[in-house]
């Protein structure tokens, strides 16, 4: 997995009906663009993340 700050990281429900979890990485933190990432959400709560196989890195959309 490699992501660059900016892009979208989306954490799959492990649970029927529950949604995605849609997460903005704002750090990364290992080399070349591996994890762990910094990332925050909606909420603007920060936390540091290692992504689990139910985890996709969305690119950024440039502008």
């Amino acid at each position: 997995m490699h992501a660059r700050s900016g892009d979208r990281l989306v954490v799959h429900g492990k649970v029927v009906g529950t949604h995605d979890r849609v997460l903005e990485i704002v750090e990364v933190m290992g080399p070349d663009g591996t994890p762990p990432y910094r990332v925050r959400d909606d909420g603007g709560h920060e936390s540091i993340m290692q992504p689990g196989p139910d985890c996709i890195v969305q690119p950024r959309v440039a502008d």
